[in-house]
C-alpha cells in the first residue's frame, strides 16, 4: 500500500521562482540528497506577526551550507523577504515553521563529494501550533552520544546529523520519556536528543559550554541574554549528569516550542520551576515587542 505523502498541515513551498502548495516532488532518487544525505536546513517561527530572529536563522542555513560545502544560492535578506511573502498565503490563525533549506542535486568526481554548482534551495512553511510553555516534559540519560568535529559536520544544521536525534528520541520514548539528556564523547552533557538545556541551582542558570559537538542555538542564546538583562547568572559551564540530577530546575529551549520545564529527571519529580517560567515570559515579551515597534 502506497504511503500518503500529502503534508499533514497547510503547507507552502518556494522553488524555483514559484510558491507550491502541498509536498511538492522536489528530490529523486539519482539526487545526491536523496542517497548521500547533502542536506541542510534551518527552523524559524512567525506567530502573532512576528518571526523573532528570523535574520538571524536565515544568516545560519547560509553558514550551514557553506560548512557542508553546498554554495548557498540566496541571500539571508531575500529569504526573510520570502518568508513574510510566504507567511500571507495563511490565515494567520496558527503559528508557522519555517525552514529554508539546500541541497546537493549532483555529486562531483567519484559521486560522494558535492557538487557545489548543483546546489538548490527551498523555502518551506508549514502550520505547526506552539506549545504553551505550561506543560512539563520529561527526561532520561540517552545511551547515545553527540558526535565531535571531527566525525560529523556539527557546526552546521545538516539533516545527516539527525538520524542520531532521532534514535535518541526513539530509545527514550520506549522506556517511557519524552526525551534525553545527551553526552558527548568525554561524557558531559551536551544537549538533549532535540534543545538544549538548562539547569538552576541556589538562583544561578547554567547551561552546557558550546563545545562543537551540538548546535548552541539562537533561542538558546537570546534566553541566555534575556536571562541576564532581568539580572539572573547565566553561566556556561561543564556540566555532567550529577550536576542534573542535582538541580533545583531544568528547562529547555529551542526554536519549535521556545521554552518549556522539565518536570521528571529519570524517577525524581520536578517543579515547573519560576526561573522557566521567568525565561519565557521574557522571551514572549522580547518578541511580540518587535510587533509594537
Amino acid at each position: 500500500m502506497a504511503v500518503d505523502t500529502s503534508p499533514r498541515s497547510v503547507t507552502w513551498t518556494y522553488v524555483d521562482g514559484e510558491w507550491l502548495s502541498g509536498n511538492p516532488p522536489l528530490i529523486g532518487p539519482t539526487s545526491h540528497a536523496m542517497w548521500l544525505g547533502s542536506t541542510v536546513f534551518d527552523g524559524a517561527r512567525v506567530f502573532d506577526g512576528v518571526a523573532p530572529d528570523l535574520d538571524l536563522h536565515c544568516q545560519r542555513v547560509n553558514r550551514s551550507a557553506a560548512a557542508l560545502g553546498l554554495k548557498p544560492t540566496m541571500a539571508a535578506e531575500e529569504i526573510e523577504a520570502l518568508t513574510w511573502e510566504g507567511a500571507k498565503k495563511f490565515d494567520g490563525k496558527t503559528a508557522l515553521y519555517v525552514k529554508p533549506m539546500y541541497w546537493a542535486e549532483h555529486g562531483a568526481a567519484g559521486v560522494v563529494a558535492i557538487d557545489p554548482e548543483s546546489t538548490r534551495f527551498a523555502l518551506c512553511l508549514f502550520e505547526a501550533p506552539m506549545g504553551n510553555g505550561h506543560g512539563g516534559s520529561s527526561l532520561t540519560l540517552s545511551p547515545f552520544r553527540r558526535p565531535t568535529l571531527e566525525s560529523m559536520p556539527t557546526d552546521a544544521k545538516a539533516g545527516c546529523l539527525y538520524p542520531n536525534n532521532a534514535r535518541i528520541l526513539t530509545e527514550a520514548r520506549s522506556r517511557g520519556f519524552d526525551n534525553a539528556l545527551v553526552r558527548d564523547m568525554l561524557g558531559n552533557i551536551a544537549e538533549t536528543g532535540s534543545s538544549n538545556v538548562f539547569l538552576v541551582k541556589d538562583g544561578v542558570v547554567f547551561t552546557p559550554a558550546a563545545n562543537r559537538t551540538f548546535l548552541a542555538g539562537i533561542t538558546r542564546f537570546r534566553v541566555m541574554t534575556l536571562l541576564r538583562e532581568a539580572g539572573f547568572e547565566v553561566v556556561e559551564a561543564t556540566l555532567t549528569m550529577a550536576d542534573f540530577e542535582a538541580a533545583d530546575e531544568i528547562f529547555t529551549s529551542g526554536n519549535y516550542s521556545k521554552v518549556l520545564p522539565v518536570t521528571r529527571l529519570e524517577s525524581r519529580d520536578l517543579q515547573a520551576g519560576p526561573v522557566a517560567a521567568k525565561a519565557r515570559d521574557l522571551y514572549m515579551d522580547w518578541a511580540h515587542a518587535a510587533r509594537d515597534v
